[in-house]
């Protein structure tokens, strides 16, 4: 573990707002144990050990019922540990992978059996090396057959430069923890709102309200960045998902607590429909109804 790395929290409080009987956690990761699943030789970061078993404990901490595992930069196109994680937890997790642009469609429906339903792209610098875009779509275009969508991990300042590229990927996008836009500019300014406009002119482009624990300025307050998911939420109810993000990888500000990251939801859904939404209906429709694994 890199020596300024934070652990994550292992007593999270228990939350005062109940989610729904179903509800997923739509982002979250396991890392290692390092001794049976290494990290790669390449990552930018050495993150604590947060196995298989500590994730769904907290998911039954928590009270959800299941989890869509994304592969994280620390463990490359390795995706070993989200694989043996996806076995041990049946049908009730699925995967987001990394993978190498010369994998096989063999492997790739090796994996589609396993339970993964999507491809993770990642835009930040500070996480993974520049990667050319037409690498990118080739990827697109090999798990176009397994109807797998895509997700994509980006901060706010890159948006408007990728945005022709997102369109060329002309498939199903989930974008991670809105854009990462920078809350202190508040709701209305162009940056915000030029992701909203994205949303509104790609129906096919979808976004998860989740990490205000990263784009808050008062820890672990996080009330400023309830108005940028509330604003999603109300405005793309069919489009929005919500996870975790444990065991909260790369967190510099403060450790948070997982308990008091679900008592945001009911301040960015405000009515059970929404969280009904927002943690059953979207997360369900896009990884678990209409698929074979």
């Amino acid at each position: 573990m890199d020596a300024d790395y934070l652990p994550f929290r292992d007593n999270p409080s228990k939350p005062a707002f109940s989610v729904p009987e179903g509800a997923v956690d739509a982002h979250c990761h396991v890392f290692g144990p390092a001794k049976t699943f290494p990290y790669h030789p390449k990552r930018k970061y050495t993150p604590c050990d947060a196995p298989k078993e500590q994730l769904f404990a907290l998911r039954n901490h928590l009270g959800f019922a299941r989890n869509v595992i994304v592969q994280a930069s620390c463990h490359g196109t390795d995706n070993a540990a989200l694989l043996d994680a996806l076995q041990y937890a049946g049908n009730l997790a699925r995967g987001v992978a990394v993978v190498d642009p010369d994998i096989t469609a063999d492997e790739l429906q090796a994996m589609h059996n396993a339970g993964v339903r999507a491809v993770r792209f990642n835009f930040v610098k500070r996480l993974v090396d520049t990667t050319p875009k037409e690498t990118f779509l080739g990827v697109a275009e090999k798990i176009r057959p397994l109807g797998w969508h895509i997700v994509v991990y980006f901060e706010a300042q890159d948006l408007k430069d990728l945005t022709p590229f997102l369109i060329q990927l002309n498939t199903l996008i989930v974008v991670d923890h809105m854009g990462r836009p920078d809350v202190s500019k508040g709701v209305e300014h162009e940056d915000f709102q030029r992701f909203v406009t994205l949303l509104e002119e790609n129906e096919n482009i979808w976004t998860k309200v989740s990490c205000p624990e990263r784009l808050t300025l008062n820890p672990p307050n996080y009330d400023d960045v309830v108005p940028f998911a509330r604003t999603l939420v109300e405005r793309f109810p069919n489009r929005v998902l919500w996870g975790t993000d444990w065991p909260h990888p790369n967190m510099k500000s403060h450790i948070p607590d997982d308990g008091m990251l679900v008592d945001v939801i009911p301040k960015i859904a405000p009515t059970p429909d929404l969280q009904k939404a927002l943690l059953i209906d979207n997360p369900m429709r896009l990884y678990w109804q209409n698929q074979t694994r």
